[in-house]
């Protein structure tokens, strides 16, 4: 059955829902306050980059499925399913969520609705949220209780997002659970497809539904760090890392993905997430519960300043004057998000601390350039490269993956490269003459600790003569 849908917000996520919900044949409008983001997005363009969605996007404008506006009153009265999707960042100096998007949203909406009406959270937020708003709308809205509100919290992964909406792992609905009314009907309605594919669908009450998406953030924030922290005690004793989680991976009760050492976690969701879930932990009196997570948040910011040290080992001691070549702005790959960035994050570290630093991303340069207008930004790995000490992988693009090390010998200074995130072949590297460097593993290179000291000795004589 065909439904008509408002999405509010068309950012990263609410832009991803409504498109997606128009493949699925429902008919949506997304509302922004942003006019210049709704024009962009009903031009068919995105103000984001995220792979498959530009065509789910242009495939429903042009078929009539999909508009987008900035008036709230013509999204009332063209729905009655509401979606929230705006954003919740961390507040300014505090750990706390900012829900001021929430609260603008259910504020300007609610007094809209004067008939029976289904709003549905998707964002992620505080536990306890949802029946502030329940009550808030109830009390704004003409239609009075009659408007039910629900939670109907993401999963998505960036890179990843679209296939997560339209073919996600699970379903999971919050409902009032002393009046839980129509709304699962609809849901089940709205998702008929996916369910039909068989994919779980869980009803909760309102409150267990906001934690299922801080809870999983929080364990997957815990299982990275612990694997940082044991690239750590690696780093210290000689061990593997990679092979270390190869090897407990293989327990069933552990598992293999998620345990990839690196510099960190990072973007616009691990991070401010698990800060807020300890923020309101401690709101309810249960702050001791959480209190692992601090040090989970120390790990992932420590692995940042280690990258650095590792980077400063390898040109000699020092980071002035060395000239570095960073590939990789963005968080992750498939994405050109830069919100927390380690890979962007410890490429300013390296600057403030005396390199020069060349940076290239294939998408995310440009959202680089706004948050640190003082580095310098390549256009092919090639150009960051040239005459470049020590090289830093720092995101995984495929297109690091696969560089070919002996293509870059005679563009570099100094043959170091450092693999923040273990993607590269390290046997590959080291036959073609490289110092390899990685992260909870012994660095390998032909001589190379006599390369550390002559090429810190190297660059004091090329400062002497510039003088």
């Amino acid at each position: 059955m065909t439904r008509n849908i408002a999405v509010f917000g068309t950012g990263y996520l609410g832009a991803t829902h409504a498109a997606c919900m128009a493949e699925l044949g429902h008919q949506v409008i997304g509302v922004d306050v942003d006019p210049g983001k709704v024009g962009q997005l009903a031009a068919g363009e995105l103000p984001f980059y995220e792979p498959g969605l530009v065509e789910v996007l242009r495939r429903n404008l042009d078929a009539g499925r999909l508009r987008f506006t900035t008036s709230y009153a013509e999204a009332a009265e063209f729905a009655d399913i509401h979606f929230i999707g705006v954003g919740t960042p961390q507040r300014k100096g505090e750990f706390a969520a900012d829900l001021s998007y929430i609260d603008a949203v259910v504020e300007e909406l609610a007094p809209l609705l004067t008939s029976k009406a289904f709003i549905l959270g998707k964002s992620t937020v505080p536990v306890g949220t949802s029946e502030a708003l329940r009550r808030k709308v109830h009390d704004l809205a003409p239609a009075g209780k009659s408007v039910e509100v629900a939670w109907n919290p993401e999963f998505l992964r960036e890179g990843y997002a679209v296939q997560d909406t339209l073919h996600p792992d699970r379903i999971v609905l919050g409902v009032d659970a002393l009046n839980p009314g129509l709304v699962e009907e609809v849901v089940r309605e709205v998702y008929k497809d996916l369910l039909d594919e068989g994919i779980p669908f869980l009803v909760t009450d309102l409150a267990t539904a906001e934690l299922v998406k801080t809870a999983a953030n929080a364990f997957l924030a815990t299982k990275i760090s612990f694997i940082n922290a044991m690239a750590e005690v690696c780093e210290a004793s000689g061990a593997d890392v990679t092979v270390l989680a190869d090897a407990i991976g293989h327990d069933a009760r552990i598992g293999r993905r998620f345990l990839n050492a690196g510099i960190g976690f990072g973007g616009g969701c691990l991070p401010k997430d698990i800060r807020a879930f300890m923020a309101r932990a401690g709101e309810l009196g249960a702050d001791q519960a959480l209190t692992f997570l601090r040090e989970v948040d120390n790990i992932n910011m420590r692995r940042r300043t280690r990258m650095v040290e590792r980077a400063k080992d390898a040109v000699g001691g020092s980071l002035i004057g060395a000239r570095i070549a960073v590939l990789g702005a963005a968080f992750k790959p498939d994405s050109d998000d830069v919100r927390d960035s380690p890979a962007l994050n410890i490429a300013g570290q390296l600057q403030l601390q005396g390199a020069s630093v060349s940076v290239y991303d294939p998408k995310a340069t440009e959202n680089s350039r706004r948050i640190f207008p003082t580095l310098t930004y390549g256009a092919s790995v090639n150009e960051v490269c040239r005459g470049s000490d020590a090289i830093l992988v720092l995101t995984e693009w495929n297109e690091f993956k696969r560089l070919d090390p002996v293509s870059l010998v005679d563009v570099v200074r100094q043959r170091v490269i450092l693999d923040g995130r273990n993607c590269l072949s390290q046997q590959d590297w080291v036959s073609s003459g490289w110092t390899y460097i990685g992260v909870g593993k012994p660095a390998h290179g032909p001589e190379w600790q006599d390369h550390w000291a002559n090429s810190a000795i190297e660059r004091q004589v090329e400062s002497v003569n510039a003088e």
